[in-house]
């Protein structure tokens, strides 16, 4: 790694302010996503009311997966700003944008006061809030990478992942007692409940932009700018990634496609595959979820720990290997309504998940060298979550409304791990190679 200058003392200081930062911001767009999704039935009567409970909570579903579909233009957007402006500066402009749309959202009015407006204006401020949160994920695990030790670097960056279990933690025990105390259908939820945890976005998101903007760049990144040709950062960084980086940028794209569908089936849709088509108890479905994530945050720095010494590309053969396997019969369980049958479950995959998040963004990082890094990882993810994340709950739900199978949603899984598998197989190891010493595959 690029030598800090100052003190161990200061440095270390330094990591820790950033990956807090990283930290705060990824959670802050997390618990937004996870209020939207365990509050979808909810949402659904306030903007998309129908007699149809399913057709109304797949309505809701659609604008979370329409909003995922500007994430590749925002990622390559906030990336090129990354790679030639220098990360701490598209960090700290992003997250003004994110918050604010995010708060905004909590304040719309519902379908009852101003008609088909409302829906509108809520997909209008989830594709903004998406457009500006598209290098937030990226962009904190570039941030995080390029300080860690390179010893540390899985145990460091998988802070990232443990801040999005986190926000789908505090958004699920948001839901859960909030559906406890009031009913899931009570005039405060659907009047006032529901708008909380969108406007907590603006006060947690002026913290993360005023600890940033205190922060000095990534000493990978200033090293690379001083020994470029006149001291500026990349010049063409998105057209690099694409003409530069094509095998590097498939492999990475067919990587991040697990994580893409995985944590969305297994941390958000699951409780609502319980809710919506095995009809379970809405309040034992959420203690499910939030048992579950509190196991995934306690397990998703070790998966980053362990990733340090056995290496990320075995870590995640593994898990694909493992999702391929187990998915199928995973779904099969849950339809026993048990509760410990399905805790149980949701357990193991969520282990299979960890094992696959606690190393893919160390991975992605050291896919690509310095100079593309940013717009390299945050295109990539975000193009494979715009396919497959963001329409994860609606595919699955609809292929369900279609097949008249339960399982179905299993079968896609299964499909898209397959070819992860293929582009992870065919993707080289660099775990304890400095990050200054990367130069991707061409």
């Amino acid at each position: 790694m690029a030598e800090i200058h100052g003190s161990a003392a200061e440095q270390h200081a330094t990591l820790k302010k950033v990956v807090f930062s990283s930290f705060l911001g990824n959670f802050i767009e997390w618990f937004d996503y996870a209020s939207y999704s365990y509050l979808a039935t909810v949402i659904a009567v306030v903007f998309f009311p129908g007699e149809d409970k399913l057709v109304s909570t797949m309505s809701a579903f659609a604008v979370f997966a329409l909003s995922f579909l500007v994430r590749p233009i925002g990622a390559l957007f906030w990336g090129n700003m990354g790679d030639k402006k220098g990360r701490k500066w598209a960090l700290s402009i992003s997250i003004l944008l994110m918050s604010g749309a995010t708060f905004l959202i909590g304040c719309l009015p519902g379908y009852a006061v101003i008609g088909v407006g409302a829906p509108l204006l809520l997909l209008c401020l989830r594709c903004l809030q998406s457009f500006s949160a598209s290098g937030e994920y990226a962009g904190a695990s570039t941030f995080i990478a390029e300080f860690a030790p390179t010893e540390k670097r899985g145990l460091y960056v998988s802070a990232v992942p443990a801040s999005t279990a986190t926000g789908l933690l505090v958004g699920s025990f948001f839901a859960t007692g909030m559906f406890s105390i009031f009913g899931a259908e009570s005039d405060f939820v659907v009047n006032w409940g529901w708008r909380i945890p969108f406007l907590l976005a603006l006060p947690l998101g002026y913290i993360t932009h005023y600890i940033r903007t205190h922060l000095t760049d990534s000493p990978v990144y200033e090293e690379m700018v001083s020994h470029s040709e006149g001291g500026t950062g990349a010049k063409t960084p998105v057209r690099d990634v694409i003409f530069k980086y094509p095998r590097t940028t498939l492999i990475c794209f067919g990587s991040a496609m697990l994580n893409a569908i995985g944590f969305y089936a297994v941390l958000t849709f699951m409780p609502n595959y319980l809710e919506a088509v095995l009809l379970y108890d809405p309040a034992k479905a959420g203690t499910i979820t939030t048992i579950v994530l509190v196991a995934y945050i306690a397990m998703i720095f070790l998966s980053g720990h362990i990733s340090d010494t056995f290496g990320r590309k075995k870590m995640l053969l593994i898990a694909a290997a493992g999702f391929i396997i187990f998915t199928v019969p995973a779904y099969m369980l849950l339809g026993t309504l048990n509760f410990a049958i399905c805790l149980a479950v949701e357990l193991f995959m969520a282990l299979l998940l960890c094992i696959n998040d606690g190393t893919l963004a160390s991975y992605l990082n050291e896919q690509y060298p310095t100079e593309v890094r940013y717009t390299g990882f945050a295109f990539t993810f975000n193009l494979a979550n715009a396919i497959f994340g963001g329409s994860c709950s609606a595919i699955c739900l609809w292929l369900v409304n279609v097949t008249g199978n339960q399982l179905a949603p299993g079968f896609y899984f299964v499909a898209i791990a397959i070819i992860a598998l293929i582009a992870i197989i065919c993707s080289k190891e660099h775990s304890g190679t400095s990050l200054t010493e990367i130069h991707g595959q061409n």
